[in-house]
């Protein structure tokens, strides 16, 4: 093969690569989530890493979600050998070429998708949730080991990152499963845990009739609260990730704290509506912790 041909088969597989990162990054645009402006902030290797990361998460939650699926679970079990395909260098396909290209620069190990996907799959099987140990087992699949890509690709040295991962994930999940309540509920699904609707005296009837009282309010204050707990350890990452990556994951981590305060505010009733903060509040917040990840004599 001449000097020529090889650039311009280069040439063509760098190509090829940018369109398959853009296609992924085109995923998180459209799916309009809290993280589009958060990923804004990393350096463009990391972001395009992170972009292909969604659109791996997002390709497993629609199978499981969408309505019109006839065989979700062969449908994951497909993606599960596309991963495997895509990590001995087989990829075909835009989220494919993007998630083998970004485990070869950073290294991001097959288990934690692998992990989103048994997740996914437990959404299949699993509609209720006996105690709060076994919800946090959902939780680190779904979201924790998000978390654990999110760190490989950001870059940190001291191990204690791993675990303040988890306990991020963990936060961001709780977050979603206590505002999602009414939602999860009318797709036949109820995430939080049975035992602790028993101990707070509010039946699955009620809550899937939409009843708000004294009982829910509680119930949920009680989630919210926990919720933080969590974010309080998890947000002990921030100072172990590169400096110029950590405003992403805090971005995120602020953007959910909020959400559990518009929760409070509402007076703990995430029936009525569903709790969300605007583009512009998600904007202004990814903006300023991205300003000050490189304005060094501002302070965190």
């Amino acid at each position: 093969m001449t000097v020529t041909a090889e650039k311009t088969q280069a040439e063509v597989a760098q190509r090829d690569l940018d369109e398959a990162y853009e296609a992924c990054a085109q995923i998180t645009r459209d799916a309009s989530t809290n993280f589009y402006y958060a990923f804004l902030t990393l350096p463009k290797d990391q972001r395009r890493a992170i972009y292909a990361t969604y659109a791996f998460c997002r390709l497993c939650d629609d199978i499981v979600d969408e309505p019109d699926r006839d065989d979700p679970a062969t449908e994951l079990a497909q993606v599960r050998v596309r991963l495997g395909e895509a990590y001995e260098g087989d990829e075909s396909g835009p989220i494919w070429t993007a998630l083998a290209d970004s485990q070869r620069r950073f290294g991001i190990g097959k288990d934690h998708y692998a992990a989103v996907i048994d997740g996914c799959e437990m959404d299949l099987t699993r509609s209720r949730y006996e105690t709060f140990d076994d919800l946090v087992e959902y939780c680190k699949k779904v979201a924790s080991a998000v978390g654990l890509v999110c760190i490989e690709v950001c870059g940190y040295e001291d191990q204690d990152a791993v675990q303040h991962a988890v306990d991020l994930g963990i936060a961001m999940q709780l977050t979603n499963v206590t505002r999602d309540v009414a939602e999860d509920a009318a797709n036949g699904r109820i995430y939080l845990p049975q035992e602790e609707l028993s101990r707070f005296g509010y039946t699955e009837e009620e809550l899937l009739a939409g009843k708000v009282n004294g009982s829910f309010r509680e119930l949920v204050r009680f989630q919210v609260s926990r919720a933080r707990e969590y974010f309080e350890r998890g947000n002990r990452l921030f100072p172990l990730l590169d400096r110029r990556s950590r405003a992403c994951p805090q971005a995120m981590a602020e953007v959910y704290m909020g959400i559990l305060d518009k929760i409070e505010d509402a007076d703990f009733d995430v029936m009525s509506s569903r709790i969300r903060l605007s583009k512009r509040t998600k904007f202004t917040l990814a903006a300023r912790l991205w300003l000050r990840s490189r304005l060094r004599f501002l302070p965190f």
